[in-house]
């Protein structure tokens, strides 16, 4: 297929023009990223929004795939002699890689089958009498005429069973027969669990998969994996299954053409094909189908609550004090300054009897006047609610929050390469408190340093197909930062990774010439790092922000390309663009419709606008602690008709889990999310939000607490 082609394909499945995707896949391939297009190439997009220039740059890598196989298909088909107009046309035509493999089946090299041998015994124009189902065939006399010692055929019956495997293969590999047969797998296949001999089910988190069907054409994505995995532990044994006649009878339909004795040959082909070749080919493409289809749902899953940690409210610049908690080996506290900078660290004893609790008093109190700390972060894991409970007690000063951070992925930025580049001479307990007091700060500088799958947030995300899960979370983690722009003074590498047009290398070199050099003073300065070319520059400077720049678009999401446009608007209003960005009456004023060229057009210019109003605005919600409630700390402590305040850690297909600060997690499945039916959980909540819920049932010796938010009012933050 031509690009032309592709762009009217992709089109009508986006429901966009054919010049949009032209221009968009065009961009992309000259090196412009997704965040850019979206934000600062409306014009020449047509607005397209980041999701839909995601999608087109994965279809079109898919179209480009399906035709690398159909040029590889064609010269495979040519050098063996069996190219036809015709094949090719349909080869051409194929608009899925199934489709193409199908049509190429028959002339695949493959290894020696049944087929392969009958036909080499001369058996084949056998095969070709008996598919023409003539009625008045005599078969054991055509049959007999094939016999021959010393090609192994002994008899009538080993002739004919020679011609159904020819005429079998000859089904299998019929590009319709395949194509009803994957539609009956679909639609009346039924997955089927049963437990492996000599496995303990009922002790195992299989116990409900033991003996269990469920169709096919609607099985949620968490139990197909669940399924999955249970086979791959070998704990279940998973097949796939039609009904056998039914299928048959779909077969028969393709294939019979009356009655009569070749008929009857022709029946037993197909059974034999059936149960021999299709039924198993059919339940391992149904498998892979089914499985592509879970990654994807479990991956959008994973995807929007890795967006939603992202995007969590950040308290902003203030002086933190950040504690690890821990019964036996203490707690690590750590003090940082507005920026983040380590400055202090310390371990204290609360939860070791009345003497140490005292002295672990006097050093937080002493610690917090010292380093005139603004906040303090406590992590959520082992010992985190008691500790919090233990500073409450403390006569600390009123303004300063204590606040419960999440701090699933800490232990794995604080054994990581970034963590010992970034403190070497620290420990993993030390690193592990400044993560938690920097996330507190700004979760989205912090949890870039982490890979994603490590957050905790996702559902089967080691068990689905890793490459996409990779891209996607890729994805999601540029999206965020780009959205939120990144103060260029302040960056670290992996967040300036992130930004558009950079990439680890360029970030390398940003950092490296900032402690060289000193603050950057301009977005133009940047031109200065090695490396840092115009295209980079293009794709990176407008999501770079410079608060303390003499120019005061350097902080804005304004691109420097625009900024003659912006002059432009304070001249003509007798200001400075200082002024102007100033006065919302002045900028009330202005008629975009004046400033419209072949180049900027209304889409930038309301952008622009837009930004002059509030320069550099954190897209993300202010921040507001949770505050769980006293008295519960532990499941004991739980009970059920409690009505308790949490805060979501993680939204799945089937539900959502709740922490309520007893270091187990409740769930709050689908059906307990509201008074109606709910087919997506993020339709009501998010990772984050804070929510009331009443306490269904708790389960002490599994660790289980259910949990509802029917009829309980939510608060989303």
């Amino acid at each position: 297929m031509n690009s032309d082609t592709h762009d009217k394909i992709i089109a009508t499945e986006l429901g966009i023009s054919p010049q949009q995707v032209s221009t968009t896949v065009e961009l992309l391939d000259d090196g412009a990223t997704v965040p850019f297009l979206a934000r600062y190439r409306k014009e020449k997009t047509g607005g397209i929004d980041e999701v839909v220039i995601t999608s087109i740059r994965d279809r079109v890598a898919q179209l480009r795939e399906l035709d690398k196989r159909r040029t590889a298909i064609v010269s495979s088909l040519e050098e063996q002699g069996k190219l036809t107009d015709d094949l090719q046309a349909q080869i051409q035509g194929a608009a899925t890689m199934t489709e193409l493999e199908d049509l190429y089946l028959p002339y695949r090299p493959k290894r020696r089958t049944r087929a392969m041998i009958a036909k080499e015994k001369g058996l084949e124009p056998l095969a070709q009498s008996l598919w023409a189902q003539d009625a008045h065939m005599n078969v054991p006399e055509e049959a007999a005429k094939y016999i021959n010692p010393d090609k192994g055929v002994e008899s009538e019956e080993e002739a004919l069973a020679g011609a159904r495997d020819i005429m079998a293969e000859w089904v299998n590999e019929d590009q319709q027969a395949r194509a009803s047969m994957r539609a009956l797998y679909m639609e009346q296949g039924l997955f089927k669990t049963t437990g492996m001999r000599g496995k303990d089910l009922q002790a195992s988190k299989y116990r409900d998969y033991a003996e269990w069907e469920e169709p096919v054409s609607t099985a949620p994505s968490h139990r197909i994996l669940a399924m999955r995995r249970g086979e791959q532990e070998e704990f279940l044994s998973l097949r796939i299954l039609v009904p056998e006649q039914t299928a048959l009878s779909v077969l028969q339909r393709l294939f019979l053409k009356g009655n009569g004795l070749a008929s009857d040959q022709v029946t037993l082909a197909i059974q034999d094909c059936f149960t021999r070749l299709l039924s198993l080919s059919m339940e391992t493409e149904t498998r892979v189908v089914t499985k592509s289809q879970a990654d994807h749902t479990a991956i959008d899953v994973f995807a929007q609550n890795v967006q939603q940690l992202l995007m969590a409210s950040p308290l902003g610049q203030k002086t933190i004090l950040a504690i690890d908690p821990g019964f036996r080996t203490g707690c690590k506290v750590v003090c940082l300054d507005r920026q983040g900078k380590f400055l202090h660290t310390d371990t204290i004893y609360p939860h070791q009897g009345a003497g140490s609790a005292m002295k672990a008093g006097e050093t937080i109190i002493a610690l917090c006047k010292k380093f005139q700390i603004e906040a303090i972060a406590i992590g959520n894991g082992t010992a985190g609610r008691e500790t919090e409970t233990f500073l409450r007690t403390l006569s600390l000063p009123t303004q300063v929050p204590l606040v419960m951070v999440n701090e699933s992925g800490a232990s794995v930025y604080s054994a990581s390469a970034v963590a010992r580049e970034e403190f070497p001479d620290q420990d993993v307990t030390v690193r592990g408190a400044v993560s938690i007091g920097r996330r507190l700060m700004d979760p989205l500088a912090e949890l870039v340093k982490i890979d994603p799958k490590a957050i905790g947030v996702g559902q089967y995300q080691h068990d689905v197909d890793q490459a996409i899960l990779k891209q996607r979370l890729q994805d999601v983690v540029i999206n965020c930062v780009n959205r939120v722009g990144v103060d260029v003074n302040m960056a670290s590498p992996q967040l300036l990774t992130a930004v558009s047009g950079v990439g680890p290398q360029l970030a390398t070199n940003i950092v490296e010439y900032r402690q060289e050099h000193g603050p950057f003073s301009s977005r133009t300065a940047l031109k200065k790092v090695p490396r840092l070319g115009a295209k980079a520059f293009e794709q990176a400077a407008g999501f770079l922000r410079i608060p303390e720049s003499e120019h005061p678009l350097d902080a804005s999401a304004v691109h420097p390309e625009r900024y003659p446009v912006v002059t432009a608007m304070a001249k003509d209003l007798g200001c400075t663009v200082k002024e102007l960005m100033k006065d919302s009456d002045r900028q009330s004023s202005i008629d975009l419709n004046r400033y419209i060229t072949e180049e900027v057009g209304k889409p930038t210019l309301t952008d622009i606008l837009t930004e002059l109003t509030k320069p550099g605005r954190d897209p993300r919600e202010q921040f507001e602690a949770v505050h769980f409630d006293e008295g519960v700390q532990s499941i004991e402590q739980v009970e059920a008709g409690m009505v308790l305040t949490g805060v979501v850690t993680n939204v799945t297909a089937f539900g959502a889990f709740v922490d309520i600060g007893v270091h187990q997690d409740g769930l709050i499945h689908i059906s307990q999310l509201a008074n109606r039916y709910i087919s997506d959980p993020n339709t009501v909540v998010q990772v984050n939000q804070q929510v009331k819920v009443s306490v269904l049932e708790v389960d002490i010796p599994r660790k289980r607490i259910s949990l509802s938010m029917k009829a309980v009012p939510t608060e989303k933050t």
